[in-house]
């Protein structure tokens, strides 16, 4: 490729962006400029502060501490990494390889391009200003020999940016299919929030009395206490760390700052050499996986047999040819087709997966700490607490429920049904999904809390009623902001910024609409303590009282909710079906 081809492919690039940023409005651009700007100022403040912890913090530290410093860094550094991984796992080329294999240019230099765009990540901009300011502060206050950390640094980062780039390469021929790759994705999640937490679980595994330190026990008259050591003493590291930081390349960088400090360069050039050949060795990987799959070589199979036609089965309706009892027949088929739509989402599966792994493992590690019971005032909180924590996971779903229908939305707009009775079904789908979720909560903080049975029955109640409450929030929200859910993920695409303020503003807003149902067992905990009711029994009727009024609510806003709906139909069309680039 010349210069001539390659000035035009990045005008190209650079033009498609433009048009992008100017079709998203004034204020998203000044977004955009106010993003970028902001980014500037916090690699500039990581640098300045890696150069001040270089030349003034590590002075006069002995050479085991700029070990540990550098090991820090890298494992934050790689963590930040794996996140932004996780959040867009397969890779969006800045440049399209397939639309150029037919023209005469070198796709070596356009992978080139696509791979130096990809440094252009929050990760990045964060720890390498910073890293390279530590390497000249440690130059400044240790000496010339600690430039050698330069090409450490650098390398190293080449190291872990190649070899991602090459998986992603690989993800991307492996999710061809977008049920599997999507599949995936919730699976790639929701191993890394177990592993995330795995050591809470480890914590768990062993007693807690092993974890508490121990108290200084009196000596016997005479016997001398043995006297803090020293923060000056020298950092005493296990030889087989110092040996693992040898053949672990992640922990070369720290292993090379070691080397330096006393005098030995050899650590710091092995490293850079040896990250730069396994940098080299992963992006030849990636470009050569790129090429194949572009070229269809990795797409291509055998053709397989047609699959043998299933008996029908008899005396079982499959699952949309049932009945909804109380419900009009289409409301009843719109609300399990789209309970059907979201059980089979595997964005909605991480969601529901991740919401429900959390509570589990917080809650089991608070009873494992051996905390002392709550008091029997303050059992029927926690049980009211655990609804509105249910809720709190489902938000998004309840506050965008035509964002995951996307171009499925063209149905409902065909559909004579009255749009009163869409909005009953998309409320009718969630009620399995949020009661579920619930009741699984409120039992285990019944059952753990020994919360009173009163105050279980008046939370379930509380339960209906939060629901009914947060339908008619979503119901609007949905209809005046709604937004377009990535597939295969729960990334919403770009939308216009009164959109993003109305939906960040909701989110803000959805403790306020929590407040409704602490205020039974509040007025319970009152009577009881004025010494008029039990609390249990003014708990439970209160709760009884407030639901029929957020279900006459409910069922009233139906008919004026729908009629806004109609009247907005093409706009949340336009805004659930249009792809952006």
């Amino acid at each position: 490729m010349n210069g001539s081809q390659l000035r035009t492919v990045l005008w190209l690039r650079w033009r498609l962006s433009r048009n992008q940023w100017s079709r998203g409005g004034p204020v998203n651009a000044a977004i955009r400029v106010i993003l970028v700007v902001l980014g500037l100022g916090i690699a500039v403040a990581g640098g300045a502060g890696g150069i001040f912890v270089g030349a003034v913090a590590l002075a006069r530290e002995r050479p085991q501490m700029l070990l540990v410093v550098w090991d820090v860094i890298i494992g934050v550094f790689l963590f930040a990494w794996m996140i932004g991984l996780l959040t867009e796992i397969q890779r969006s080329e800045t440049i399209d390889l397939g639309r150029l294999l037919h023209l005469p240019v070198s796709l070596k230099n356009i992978f080139l391009i696509n791979y130096l765009a990809s440094h252009l990540s929050l990760s990045v901009i964060l720890f390498l200003p910073a890293m390279l300011g530590l390497a000249a502060g440690l130059m400044w206050s240790k000496g010339w020999p600690m430039v050698l950390l330069f090409p450490l640094a650098l390398s190293f980062l080449f190291m872990v940016t190649a070899w991602t780039y090459c998986l992603r390469g690989w993800l991307i021929a492996l999710m061809v299919n977008q049920r599997r790759r999507r599949a995936m994705i919730a699976g790639v999640t929701i191993v890394a929030v177990l592993l995330g937490q795995l050591p809470n679980l480890l914590n768990l595994a062993r007693p807690w009395h092993q974890g508490r330190p121990r108290t200084n026990q009196a000596g016997p008259p005479g016997h001398a206490t043995s006297a803090p050591q020293s923060p000056n003493q020298k950092l005493a590291l296990p030889p087989a760390l110092l040996t693992a930081h040898k053949f672990v390349p992640p922990l070369w960088v720290g292993n090379g700052a070691l080397g330096l400090a006393v005098g030995d360069a050899w650590p710091a050039l092995g490293g850079s050499l040896g990250a730069c050949l396994i940098g080299a060795l992963g992006l030849r990987r990636a470009y050569r996986s790129t090429v194949r799959f572009y070229q269809g070589e990795q797409t291509r199979a055998a053709a397989k047999p047609p699959p043998a036609p299933r008996a029908v089965e008899t005396g079982r309706k499959p699952f949309l040819e049932r009945t909804v009892p109380g419900v009009p027949d289409d409301t009843g088929a719109l609300a399990l087709a789209s309970f059907r739509s979201l059980t089979r989402a595997p964005e909605v599966k991480m969601m529901l997966a991740i919401n429900v792994i959390m509570p589990l493992i917080f809650g089991a590690l608070f009873l494992a700490r051996g905390r002392a019971a709550p008091g029997d005032a303050a059992r029927p909180f926690f049980a009211t607490g655990a609804v509105a924590f249910t809720f709190m996971s489902l938000v998004q779903l309840l506050f965008n429920q035509f964002g995951f229908d996307r171009e499925g939305f063209r149905s409902l707009v065909l559909l004579p049904t009255p749009r009163r009775h869409i909005l009953l079904a998309k409320n009718l789908a969630l009620l399995p999904i949020g009661a579920g979720m619930g009741l699984v909560f409120l039992g285990l903080a019944a059952a753990a809390l020994r919360v009173p049975v009163l105050a279980v029955l008046a939370a379930g109640v509380q339960l209906a009623g939060a629901f009914l409450l947060l339908s008619m929030a979503g119901n609007f929200v949905s209809v005046m902001a709604p937004y377009r859910i990535a597939p295969g993920s729960m990334k919403p695409t770009k939308a216009p910024a009164k959109v993003k303020a109305l939906i960040v503003l909701s989110h803000l807003l959805f403790p306020l609409a929590m407040v409704p149902i602490f205020i039974p067992p509040t007025l319970g905990l009152l009577s009881e303590y004025l010494g008029w009711l039990p609390a249990g029994p003014v708990n439970l009727l209160l709760s009884l009282i407030w639901l029929a009024v957020v279900a006459c609510l409910y069922w009233r806003s139906l008919a004026s909710l729908g009629s806004f709906l109609q009247r907005r139909e093409k706009d949340i069309l336009q805004a659930v079906t249009q792809e952006v680039e």
